[in-house]
This record gives C-alpha cells, sequence and structure tokens, in this order.
C-alpha cells in the first residue's frame, strides 16, 4: 500500500504542479497586457482562427519558448482546467485588483488622507467617478494613489457622497481621517463639486477643501465671447485676428506654463505652488500693465514677414456680431487691445485670485513657517496656533504641549544638520525625518508636517486616470463591465504596486476564491 500511495501522491503532486504552471502562464499574459493596456479578447478565438485575440496569441508566444509550458496549456491542457476562459480573465484581474486595494490600504496605515474626485463620461456615456487618495506612507513619501472608479446613477452631491463613502468603508476607510478635499473646479460640475464639499465637510470638519490649490490655470484664457471671436478666427488662418490671438496666447502659456507643469507633479507640496502662484500673477499683471506695445509689435512682423495684411488700428471696428443700427465708435486698436488682450488676461487672473478663501488663506500662511527654504520665517507660535485651530482632532492638549517642547530643538536641528539643512520643499524635509530618523525624535513636528502635506495640490492625478480609460475602454470596446473596467484601471495605473505580486500570490488566491476542478496545492493533513 506504501508504494501506491507515493505513486498517487506523485502523480498528484505532478498534477498540481501542471496546474499551477499552466495557471502562471495565463496569470503573467493577463498581468502583461494589462500593463500595456490591450484588450484580451480577439473578434474570432475559435480554433481555426488566424488571430485569437492578445491573450491567446500570448499563451502561444509563451508557450514557443517554454517546453514545459507548451506540455501543459491550451490543446494539452484538460478541458476542464485551461484557464483562458472569459470568466477566468476576469477572475484574475479581481484577484489583481483586490490585492492593489489591500496593498494601497496597507501604505496609509494609520495616516491620514486626501480625498481627489474627478468625474467623467466613459465612451459609452457612462458617468463614472475616479477616487485618489494623497497620503503620507509609513518611509515619509507623499503618495497620490488611484483606488478605485465608480459609476454614478447621476452626479448630485448626495450620489457622489454616498458613493465615496461605500468605497472608503470596503476599504476599511474612515471618514473622519479626510483631511483634505480636491476637486476639478474647472469643470462644468462645479456646482455639484461645492455641495459634495459642504456635505463632506459636515460630517468630517477637518476635511478642509483648499479652492486656492485646484486647477489654478484656466483651461481657456479667453473670456466666453472672446473664445467666440478665436474659433471664427480659425477659419481664417490667413488673417490677423488669427495671427494676433496666438501670440496673445502664446504670451499667457509662456507665463503659466511652469505652474502647469508644476501641478502634474504628485510630490509638489503647498507651500511650492503658492509661490508658483504668486509669482505667475506678478508676470500676468506685468504682461497687462507693459506688453501690449511688445505685443503688438512682434504681430506686426509676423504678418510683414508672411504677408498678412495688417488692419488700420485707427479705423472705426465693425462687430458683425451686433446689430449695424448699434452705435459703436470703437476704433480696431482699442478692439485689440480691450476687448481681446486685456480681457484675455483678465480672465486669467480672475481664475487665479479666485481660487483663495479667508479661511484657506490662513492656514496656508500658518503652514509657511515650516518652510525650510526660510528658517527666518520659522515661528512656534504660528505653528502652535496652526495645531490649535486647524488640527483639533490630531493634537490633544497634551501632543500641543509636547509640540511646543519640541519645536525649538526641531528649529535648532533644521539650521545645523546637515540633512535637514538642504532640504527643498516640506515633502523633501519629511523624508529626510523619516530617513535620519529625527521623526522620532520629534513625532509632533513630524505629525503636523504630514497632516500640511496631505492638502490637495492639484486633481492630475485624476485627469491621468481618465486618460487611461479613454486608452482602456475605447470604441471598438465600449461593452467592458463595470467591474471589469474598474480592476483594468487599478491595476494599469497603480502598476507600480501590481508588479511586486508573484504569481503563487495571485494562484493561492484563486484557489481560495472558488471550488476548482483541479486542484492548486496539497491538502496537508
Amino acid at each position: 500500500m506504501g508504494h501506491i500511495e507515493n505513486v498517487l501522491e506523485k502523480q498528484t503532486s505532478k498534477a498540481i504542479g501542471d496546474a499551477r504552471l499552466r495557471l502562471k502562464t495565463s496569470i503573467d499574459a493577463i498581468r502583461w497586457l494589462t500593463f500595456q493596456a490591450c484588450a484580451f479578447r480577439g473578434h474570432d478565438e475559435s480554433l481555426d482562427s488566424i488571430n485569437q485575440g492578445n491573450f491567446l496569441e500570448m499563451i502561444k508566444i509563451l508557450a514557443s519558448y517554454n517546453k514545459e509550458v507548451k506540455d501543459v496549456v491550451l490543446e494539452n491542457a484538460p478541458g476542464n482546467a485551461k484557464y483562458t476562459s472569459h470568466h477566468v480573465q476576469k477572475e484574475i484581474l479581481h484577484i489583481f485588483g483586490q490585492k492593489v486595494q489591500t496593498a494601497i490600504r496597507d501604505e496609509i496605515g494609520t495616516s491620514k488622507f486626501c480625498l481627489i474626485v474627478d468625474e467623467s463620461r466613459d465612451t459609452s456615456k457612462k458617468e463614472q467617478m475616479a477616487i485618489v487618495l494623497r497620503f503620507f506612507d509609513i518611509e515619509g513619501f507623499i503618495r497620490e494613489r488611484f483606488l478605485d472608479l465608480v459609476h454614478v446613477r447621476d452626479t448630485t452631491a448626495l450620489t457622489l457622497k454616498d458613493s465615496i463613502y461605500t468605497i472608503l468603508s470596503n476599504n476599511n476607510l474612515s471618514i473622519q481621517d479626510i483631511r483634505g478635499q480636491g476637486y476639478d473646479g474647472a469643470s462644468n460640475m462645479r456646482g455639484e463639486w461645492n455641495g459634495l464639499q459642504a456635505l463632506i465637510l459636515k460630517d468630517c470638519p477637518y476635511a478642509y477643501y483648499v479652492h486656492f490649490l485646484r486647477n489654478l490655470v484656466s483651461d481657456g484664457s479667453l473670456s466666453y465671447n472672446a473664445r467666440g471671436d478665436a474659433g471664427g478666427c480659425l477659419k481664417k488662418l490667413l488673417s490677423f485676428d488669427f495671427v494676433f490671438i496666438m501670440h496673445l496666447m502664446k504670451e499667457i502659456m509662456a507665463i503659466t506654463d511652469a505652474l502647469c507643469r508644476a501641478l502634474q507633479q504628485k510630490d509638489l507640496d503647498i507651500l511650492n505652488a503658492i509661490d508658483l502662484v504668486s509669482t505667475t500673477k506678478v508676470l500676468i499683471q506685468r504682461l497687462r500693465d507693459d506688453g501690449w506695445e511688445l505685443l503688438l509689435e512682434k504681430v506686426n512682423t509676423f504678418c510683414l514677414k508672411h504677408e498678412v495684411e495688417l488692419p488700420d488700428m485707427n479705423a472705426k471696428f465693425v462687430d458683425v456680431t451686433k446689430s449695424r443700427n448699434k452705435h459703436n465708435n470703437t476704433t480696431v486698436g482699442h478692439h485689440y487691445r480691450v476687448d481681446i488682450f486685456i480681457k484675455a488676461i483678465d480672465h486669467q487672473q480672475k481664475e487665479l485670485n479666485a481660487r483663495s478663501n479667508e479661511q484657506s488663506m490662513e492656514l496656508l500662511t500658518l503652514s509657511a513657517a515650516l518652510d525650510p527654504r526660510d528658517v527666518n520665517n520659522f515661528c512656534i507660535g504660528k505653528i502652535c496656533t496652526l495645531a490649535k485651530r486647524y488640527y483639533p482632532a490630531d493634537f490633544t492638549d497634551q501632543d500641543r504641549a509636547q509640540l511646543a517642547g519640541q519645536l525649538p530643538h526641531y528649529e535648532f536641528d533644521v539650521r545645523s544638520h546637515p540633512s535637514l539643512q538642504i532640504s527643498k520643499s516640506l515633502a523633501d524635509l519629511t523624508h529626510r525625518l523619516a530617513e535620519t530618523r529625527k521623526c522620532t525624535i520629534y513625532p509632533m513636528v513630524d505629525r503636523l508636517l504630514r497632516l500640511i502635506m496631505t492638502l490637495p495640490v492639484s486633481t492630475a492625478t485624476t485627469e491621468r486616470a481618465f486618460s487611461a480609460m479613454k486608452l482602456i475602454k475605447t470604441s471598438l470596446r465600449n461593452r467592458m463591465g463595470e467591474d471589469y473596467l474598474r480592476n483594468y484601471m487599478i491595476v494599469y495605473i497603480e502598476k507600480e504596486i501590481a508588479k511586486k505580486f508573484n504569481a503563487d500570490e495571485i494562484i493561492d488566491m484563486f484557489d481560495f476564491l472558488g471550488s476548482r476542478r483541479v486542484k492548486l496545492k496539497l491538502i496537508e493533513m
């Protein structure tokens, strides 16, 4: 009997090994295709098809390089355990998605976090809401992680709030740990976002909504009427109107480009963002005050070089969009200077100024006292006020007393410690505190720095998520189910996390989640 048992055990072990190798091949194919935003299925997956789709063709390629794989996949696999069905593909992707979310939850740990939310329609015209969390990990790095995508039946503030709360609950995240909110203030949903932030602020009074650091650069630098004028000019590429507006846009965008690029950075801290906004406002105002003559000179030079007809700036301007019965004493020069040049700049300034409110400005002003680039601005009183006024839920009376005691030592260290001296931002400083283990010496200072850095700077990460959605759910792949789409996006966007999982982890979870016809591991007696 012992001999027979040994033979059976060897046969069972081989069958399990073959099944795991077969499933591992499917897992590797799915992971690679997802990372590249490729479709899994083919139009014709029949045996005699010359192209069975990316997934099956990838299995064939993997088999062609490894005899062990070739011997257990596709036609060499048992009919009840090929692991190539559409259901199995979705199941594996779902496991990847779950593990990514679990990893994000583990990264957050006990940290507070910021909500960054945006909405967009997919190619099927379904409203999709992306949820990104901004937080500090245990190593002192600021992270912005794509947590989930959810289809919402409507975009009312209450529906959005309920959907967000459900996702947070599913990931064992507390609403009371929210310390900031960020939304796309330039979208046509500004009213809904305002309603949503008010609802969340009601439930969590420390989920600060910092208007100042939302999308600071307007999607269009011209007002509605001026944009309409530009649209008409596009039909006449060889016209003075078109040349003028293009030169104006070039001047404005040259000023705002640094800010636009900075807002795309996940680790941009709030104080650097404020500095960039301030310098952008100064340069925009300088263009308004002193830039007209130089701009007009550049436009005229361009027109003469390319034989574009120059208008008489002193002639009476005729607005073809208005009734001729209305008296108009405007000159052509006045039209270009006031109606387009100044109006465009004023619109940009309005967008920059619209982001500040009294509460957020005080919060940011107090935070500046911790700026490592200007140690002379260090003020213990302001820092203690910041903790007491804006983060009472995170600092008890005893904590604030400890903070006041730690700050003088911390100030001396920042001025004298070689590693801390070269800190260029709050994010850099927080990481160096973790790296040098100074965070354990100044735990209250470290806690306050992390809370400040958690505040949202922009919605660039959610915008990138929707760019990914356009790659994944296309007009040719518009029948993707909701779970399939969300899992695909989670794995694709957070591939930095997903690539760390080994196939054995996925196989074990696959085995755990369902009753399998073929064993995937030996049963321990």
